[in-house]
């Protein structure tokens, strides 16, 4: 009906066409039986079923699986593996902890944010280079917009290969997974960028939208795709920090900090607006 609401159109039983469970009977995913058609899927394959409707092969898992295994730092240096360390040493539970170290995995620079932008930007240069306009011109126009591209480039290691690249590439070509499109599109860009003056190699971010992009997932597929992507790292990092004395994580003291800033100043009196 016209000029209906929202809250007026969807009112009464919730329509789902993902699943459901049936408490005593049975449970429902995307049409399939769990606990009978389902039951000796791995997990990633459950999972990924679920955020595409789709059905991944055994090569296509098992090089999924790696692309996670091979970004699981158990460093608590790492910005989102510092949340659950600090979490841990605040004595805070562990999945208060975890779920918060996730959530600073959407950082812009190093975390998913980044991520999507690359997997965006690979499906838009596709596109405008079967359009006809040249690889170059796409890539210098989005380097004026956004000054860099994500993927490419590493500040913690800006001269050096990514460590991750060429355990996961070398996966790839055994599974034959390794002649997509969006792989020859992305090293296509890093040679435009390693020529040019911006110097900056592929990192794992571009090596992975890539792989998954050539697998059929979108740019939002991919993204939830990694959500769990960095998990294996954190419990390792809120335990350690756990079973130290309470605070005993990442203490500093104030004068071990080199300040540039503004000179000291005095506290002004109450009321005082300066």
């Amino acid at each position: 009906m016209n000029g209906t609401s929202p809250l007026e159109a969807w009112e009464g039983p919730l329509r789902t066409t993902v699943g459901g469970c049936f408490p005593g009977e049975r449970a429902v995913f995307r049409g399939h039986d769990l606990h009978t058609e389902l039951r000796d899927t791995s997990w990633l394959d459950l999972y990924l079923f679920g955020v595409t409707g789709r059905r991944q092969t055994p090569a296509q898992i098992r090089l999924l699986y790696a692309m996670w295994v091979n970004t699981s730092y158990p460093d608590a240096r790492l910005w989102n593996n510092r949340v659950a360390a600090l979490a841990g040493s605040a004595r805070s539970t562990g999945i208060l902890g975890v779920c918060a170290a996730i959530a600073t995995s959407e950082a812009a620079i190093y975390g998913r944010q980044v991520d999507v932008a690359i997997a965006d930007f690979l499906v838009r240069a596709r596109a405008a280079v079967q359009s006809g306009r040249p690889l170059a011109e796409v890539v210098a126009g989005e380097l004026q917009v956004n000054r860099s591209i994500g993927g490419y480039g590493r500040p913690v290691a800006k001269s050096a290969a990514d460590e991750r690249n060429a355990v996961v590439l070398e996966l790839a070509r055994k599974e034959g997974l390794a002649d997509g499109e969006y792989l020859k599109l992305a090293f296509a860009i890093e040679a435009i960028l390693l020529a040019g003056r911006w110097r900056m190699r592929m990192n794992y971010a571009a090596l992975a939208a890539a792989l998954v992009l050539d697998m059929g997932l979108s740019p939002r597929e991919y993204y939830f795709y990694l959500l769990p992507s960095f998990l294996a790292g954190m419990p390792p990092c809120f335990i350690e920090a756990s079973e130290r004395p309470a605070q005993a994580t990442f203490p500093l003291r104030c004068s071990a900090l080199r300040h540039e800033g503004p000179a000291r100043r005095p506290w002004r009196e109450a009321g005082t607006i300066s």
